[in-house]
């Protein structure tokens, strides 16, 4: 029955927001790695304003890695904490073309010795451009998760081993982007919308923030 219930969440979900994906703007590997990392505090609609100025500055990554950290800093500005990720983004772009070939990698172990990576980044990179099972435990992969019953603690790490455990290898990636359109379109953080929830019957905390 359990099987049955995640098969039907998923369903519902893929029903509601078909056409579900990363919000982030990019065209190149390194540029999805690139705005994920400046989406840290900050909306994907704030970043992918910033994204067209800096990819089109710096269009390689050997020109990010050649970039002056202040120059990064400038574009950037606008995101929050540019500082610390206009460091990460240039630190970055030089490891690649050092140790990776100028590939992002494909694997958890090597996408965490990027700078600025977490187990977040890397599990979208492994989800969106190598389309590898990936749980992206964000903050509304969380919440959802809890609320459906589906995992049992606001640690990321647990999250993403409960989730990964009990959906299909091959749903996974797209699973976390429906929780986040169906986290902002109905079961936001202040006040979820459960009057209108397609999900309604499948919550196991109706109301609860």
């Amino acid at each position: 029955m359990k099987k049955d219930r995640i098969n039907l969440i998923i369903e519902t979900l893929e029903k509601e927001y078909p056409e579900a994906a990363c919000s982030l703007e990019y065209i190149k590997d390194y540029e999805l790695l690139f705005a994920t990392r400046l989406s840290a505090q900050c909306t994907d609609e704030r970043v992918n304003k910033i994204t067209p100025v800096l990819f089109d500055r710096y269009r390689s990554l050997s020109d990010f890695a050649n970039a002056d950290v202040s120059e990064v800093e400038e574009i950037i500005r606008s995101c929050g904490f540019y500082r610390t990720k206009a460091r990460d983004i240039v630190a970055c772009a030089k490891l690649l073309l050092r140790e990776f070939g100028g590939k992002v990698p494909d694997n958890m172990e090597d996408l965490l010795k990027l700078p600025g990576v977490g187990r977040k980044t890397a599990n979208l990179i492994l989800g969106d451009i190598y389309k590898k099972p990936a749980i992206v435990a964000d903050t509304h992969c969380i919440r959802l998760a809890n609320r459906l019953g589906l995992a049992d603690s606001r640690d990321p790490f647990k999250v993403e081993k409960q989730l990964a455990a009990v959906i299909p290898p091959d749903k996974q990636s797209d699973f976390c982007h429906h929780l986040v359109f169906h986290g902002r379109a109905v079961c936001n953080a202040r006040r979820a919308k459960c009057d209108i929830c397609a999900l309604e019957g499948y919550c196991e905390k109706r109301g609860v923030g």
